[in-house]
C-alpha cells in the first residue's frame, strides 16, 4: 500500500463512529444543512410563483362575481378561500360525492386541469336559473338530471370564459370542458402522485354558499416559470377601460326598480271608511312642484308627469347631482 494511502486509512474506532453517528460535515460545505427529498412530490412550486397564481385568481373571483350576478341577474359574491399543493389524489379524496367534476383541456400545455361545483353551490343556481330566488336553500345530494345537466354545462362556460381571460396575463391558455363526471373518483385525468395546485373559493348566491374547486397540474405552472416571474404578474392594477365595459355590458340586461310617486297625505280612519267612487283626495304636491324619480330606491331624476297615449308617464327635466 503507497504511504500516502495509508495516512487516509480509518481505524476500526472511526469506522464505528461512522456507522453509529453518520459522516461529520465537512469543514468545506459551510456547514449546510441537508433537506429531506420527498419523491411523491417532486414539482414543488416556488413561492413566488404560488403568490401570482394566487393573485390571479384573486382577480378571476372578482371578475367571476360580475359574470355571475349578470347571468343569474343576482348579486352574487365571490371569495378565495385556500389555496395549496399536494398530491391530486388527495384533492380527489376531498371532494363530496356525487358532485360535478369537469375536466379542462389546457391547451397549448400538456396535462389536464380540474373544476369542481359542490351541491351546495350548483342546486341554489339551478334554482335561480329557473325562476327561483335561491332564498331557500336545501340540502340536497342526489345526481343531477340530464335536463339540469345541460344547465351546469352552460354554467361552467361562464366560469370557465372568465377563468381564460384572469390567465391571459400569464399566458394564452385555452382552458375547455373536455367531460364531466358526477362521481370524482371516476376522473383518472391525472397519476394519482401528481401534484397539484388546487384553489378553493366559496360562491354566494341567494342565502346559499357553496364550493367552487379548481386543480391545475404543477408541471403545466413549471412551463411558465418566466412568465410568472415578471413583475407585472404580481402587481395590483385597477380595472382597465375594456374591463370596465365588460362590467356594463354584463350589467346591461339587469332589471331595476323604477319608482316616482307623488307626496301622500293623511287622513283618518273615520274619512276613509266614509270615501265613496268619485271622491277627490287632496295630496301635499302642489301641481307645479317637481317629481322625484328613484332608481332602486336612489334618487336620480326630477321631472312631471305627462301622458302617452293611455298611459301616464314621467318627462325628465333635470339629473339629481348633475352640473
Amino acid at each position: 500500500m503507497p504511504p500516502e494511502m495509508a495516512r487516509h486509512q480509518l481505524t476500526q474506532d472511526e469506522i464505528d463512529a461512522v456507522f453509529k453517528h453518520g459522516p461529520a460535515t465537512s469543514p468545506s460545505a459551510g456547514g449546510a444543512k441537508v433537506s429531506r427529498y420527498n419523491f411523491l412530490r417532486p414539482n414543488r412550486i416556488a413561492a413566488s410563483e404560488l403568490r401570482a397564481i394566487r393573485l390571479l385568481h384573486e382577480n378571476f373571483a372578482r371578475s367571476l362575481a360580475s359574470s355571475l350576478s349578470a347571468y343569474l341577474r343576482s348579486y352574487v359574491t365571490v371569495n378565495l378561500v385556500s389555496f395549496e399543493q399536494f398530491p391530486f389524489q388527495e384533492f380527489v379524496e376531498g371532494l363530496p360525492s356525487p358532485t360535478i367534476v369537469a375536466g379542462l383541456s389546457l391547451r397549448p400545455f400538456d396535462g389536464s386541469g380540474i373544476l369542481e361545483l359542490g351541491p351546495a353551490t350548483f342546486f341554489p343556481i339551478l334554482e335561480m336559473l329557473l325562476g327561483g330566488d335561491g332564498e331557500d336553500p336545501q340540502s340536497l345530494t342526489r345526481e343531477i338530471t340530464d335536463i339540469e345537466q345541460r344547465l351546469v354545462e352552460m354554467l361552467l362556460r361562464v366560469i370557465v370564459h372568465d377563468l381564460r381571460d384572469a390567465w391571459k396575463t400569464v399566458a394564452a391558455i385555452d382552458f375547455t370542458v373536455q367531460c364531466i363526471e358526477k362521481e370524482p373518483q371516476f376522473l383518472q385525468l391525472l397519476p394519482s402522485s401528481e401534484s397539484v395546485i388546487a384553489i378553493g373559493m366559496e360562491i354566494h348566491a341567494g342565502s346559499s354558499v357553496g364550493p367552487l374547486n379548481i386543480a391545475i397540474p404543477s408541471l403545466a405552472i413549471k412551463m411558465m416559470h418566466e412568465k410568472l416571474n415578471q413583475p407585472w404578474v404580481t402587481q395590483r392594477s385597477d380595472p382597465s377601460g375594456d374591463e370596465q365595459q365588460k362590467m356594463f355590458r354584463l350589467l346591461e340586461p339587469a332589471p331595476l326598480d323604477v319608482q316616482v310617486a307623488l307626496d301622500g297625505s293623511t287622513i283618518r280612519i273615520e274619512d276613509l271608511t266614509r270615501i265613496q267612487v268619485g271622491d277627490v283626495l287632496v295630496l301635499d304636491q302642489p301641481a307645479e312642484k317637481p317629481l322625484t324619480c328613484r332608481i332602486n330606491g336612489q334618487e336620480q331624476f326630477q321631472g312631471h308627469i305627462a301622458q302617452s297615449g293611455t298611459q301616464c308617464a314621467f318627462v325628465i327635466d333635470d339629473v339629481v347631482g348633475a352640473s
